[in-house]
């Protein structure tokens, strides 16, 4: 069997490796060619990643130009530790203000817990003004496990 093989993981291992995460990189194409990695909170809607960031950002030109990204999920300091799953795939831009709201919600629930005072749902909402909403839709998924090795290499 072939070490790829033995170290992938299962949908399942993905989707809740995925779920543990807190920080997901966005990696979009820059207009020089360069990739633009960075660091993103994220909540998981209908099984895909969602994120959100204000309308005019980087990230943002450079999706509505070329919308193929990679998004990565990685944890692991030593070599017998290391996982991950790269996901490749089409960003969606979502404007619609009520779904941004929603994942300002989300994002408030997953990042800072609850319960939240009266009105505070009002103020994180508030924060959707200037935001949009960028869905991951996957085409490739890749994994890898190396505690599955059993502490080898």
């Amino acid at each position: 069997m072939k070490k790829r093989d033995q170290i992938k993981m299962t949908a399942e291992e993905e989707r809740k490796f995925i779920e543990e995460a807190k920080t997901m990189i966005l990696v979009s194409n820059g207009r020089d060619g360069y990739p633009h990695p960075v660091p993103m909170w994220f909540v998981i809607r209908d099984g895909v990643p969602i994120m959100s960031t204000y309308g005019s950002s980087q990230k943002v030109l450079n999706l509505r130009r070329d919308p193929r990204v990679t998004a990565l999920v990685e944890a692991g300091e030593q070599y017998q530790e290391l996982r991950g799953v790269m996901i490749r795939g089409r960003a969606e831009i979502i404007e619609d203000r009520p779904v941004v709201e929603d994942v300002q919600v989300a994002f408030a629930h997953k990042y800072a817990g609850g319960p939240f005072p009266e009105g505070a749902e009002d103020l994180i909402r508030a924060r959707a003004a200037k935001r949009v909403a960028i869905r991951i839709v996957p085409e490739r998924i890749t994994s890898w496990d190396h505690s599955k090795l059993g502490g080898g290499y």
